[in-house]
């Protein structure tokens, strides 16, 4: 079993930045790779970012692209979204997964674990 626990949503501004971490825990060793998505109320949840294990390759929403950086912390096993340039559209709550044969990584039925998530707004 892998266990995630989100951390760092808040309240910012348009334009601002935030950094969401997802600390992972127990047999993370089992997992190739993981993921960030979120999920707006009334809205399906939609894929964010994705970053495997061996290789430290990244994957990310076109929404996203140039904005957020997903990125690992190897000594703590915590994995980092940073997201800068943040717009009102941005807000949902945001989820972490891990998989353990994740490819496809913008399908959520690609990972086996999930956090409970946190919740980002961004306002005008």
């Amino acid at each position: 079993q892998v266990q995630l626990v989100e951390s760092g949503g808040g309240l910012v501004q348009a334009g601002g930045s935030l950094r969401l971490s997802c600390a992972a825990s127990g047999r993370i060793d089992s997992t190739n790779a993981v993921g960030w998505f979120r999920q707006a109320p009334g809205k399906e949840r939609e894929f964010v970012a994705a970053f495997w294990w061996r290789h430290s390759n990244t994957y990310y929403g076109d929404y996203v692209k140039g904005r957020f950086t997903i990125s690992r912390d190897n000594a703590k096993d915590t994995v980092y979204l940073q997201m800068t340039s943040l717009k009102p559209e941005d807000t949902a709550d945001y989820y972490c997964a891990a998989g353990r044969t994740v490819g496809l990584s913008w399908r959520p039925g690609e990972y086996d674990y999930w956090g409970q998530g946190t919740h980002v707004t961004v306002f005008s």
